[in-house]
């Protein structure tokens, strides 16, 4: 098959659904049979190998589960996927007749382990999806993508699986959607999957996590699914039943990309105002950094520091402070004070040592 076409052929959005781990033959059957019944899902998963945190945790079945996946496709009539890690996963997925492989976050953060992938996939015409790197870093993500695509792997799809951070208060993986968003504007071809599973960890944010992908105009859905999930292997707090993620799905709304020549031309009027607005913005920045500047030649006339740590927190928490009022997050309001901050640091610095070349700083 040709996965990227598929997609595109599809109505919106593509489903991917099946277990976290493959346990034995039932457990899959019942999931693929449950999942052909519904009639909307394009693709069963199953976990074959899980790279794991710790040693003694359920790291899959092993190559004894192939079949047993590539099986319950062939009953359900569903293409299966999985995913690989190493050249050895590689050769015992092609072997088993697996028909679309993906590349895990704790493996695309590896350049070499991806390289050894691609080499190991050199010949072959497989689809292969990547999810994104563990650590928020589009470029690492964008490197897997070009290591597999100068390989003749061309059939590549994106999946967004969050990132991984120390205790989130809500998130399993926090999705950092700015980033899949690049990854859109950087390569406009590579279709994208949301995995919602894996970005909250729990059941009851799929929804919510679901619809913002949707909303985002990402293609699909991956989403894990268990035929008694509290009894799960791996990952039992953010598997579905196969009935309950058919009634989330039925709540999911679909929007579209295009709009009516009415509706366009309102939405254009208020482009218009906007794009006035940012204009105003951008010169209220640019008046920000002269006034940088004049602080800056009143620091070097004195001798004194660049950064006045006590101002600053003064100045960052008045802000902060007046999220609410601004109709602002906080955490919106914090990121736009750090780069106002550090654009004045540089501008300052030009000033106090001008043979310096600071352009790059971030």
């Amino acid at each position: 098959m040709n996965l990227q076409e598929t997609i595109n052929a599809s109505t919106k959005p593509f489903l991917i659904a099946g277990p976290c781990s493959v346990e034995n033959p039932a457990q899959v059957l019942e999931v693929a049979l449950a999942l052909a019944e519904y009639g909307k899902i394009k693709m069963l998963r199953g976990g074959i190998w899980k790279p794991r945190t710790r040693p003694d945790s359920f790291e899959g079945v092993g190559v004894i589960g192939l079949p047993w996946l590539v099986e319950a496709g062939k009953e359900a009539n569903l293409p299966v996927c999985t995913e690989i890690a190493n050249k050895n996963h590689v050769e015992a997925a092609l072997k088993a007749g697996v028909d679309v492989l993906w590349i895990g976050a704790r493996t695309t953060v590896n350049p070499f382990a991806v390289q050894e992938i691609a080499d190991a996939l050199k010949g072959t015409s497989i689809p292969v999806m990547i999810k994104n790197p563990i650590n928020p870093d589009l470029e690492l993500w964008i490197g897997a993508f070009e290591r597999l695509d100068k390989a003749g792997i061309s059939d590549l799809t994106a999946i967004h699986r969050g990132f991984s951070v120390y205790n989130h208060p809500k998130y399993r993986n926090v999705p950092n959607w700015e980033i899949p968003i690049a990854l859109c504007e950087r390569m406009p071809n590579i279709p994208i999957i949301c995995d919602p599973s894996h970005i909250s960890g729990r059941r009851d944010l799929l929804l919510e996590v679901s619809q913002k992908g949707l909303d985002l105009n990402f293609d699909g859905l991956m989403i894990e699914t268990h035929p008694n999930p509290d009894t799960a292997w791996s990952d039992a707090a953010q598997q579905l039943t196969p009935d309950n993620l058919f009634r989330l799905l039925e709540q999911l709304v679909q929007r579209s990309p295009s709009l009516d020549k009415y509706t366009e031309k309102e939405l254009e009027e208020i482009r218009d105002k906007i794009s006035v607005l940012d204009d105003r913005v951008f010169d209220l920045l640019s008046a920000r950094m002269n006034m940088s500047v004049n602080a800056g030649e009143l620091k070097m006339k004195h001798n004194i520091t660049i950064f006045q740590q006590e101002h600053w927190a003064k100045m960052k928490n008045k802000r902060l402070n007046m999220a609410d009022d601004y109709n602002l997050t906080p955490f919106f309001v914090q990121q736009m004070m750090d780069a106002i901050h550090q654009e004045s640091i540089r501008h300052q610095t030009k000033v106090m040592n001008p043979k310096q070349d600071n352009s790059s700083d971030k």
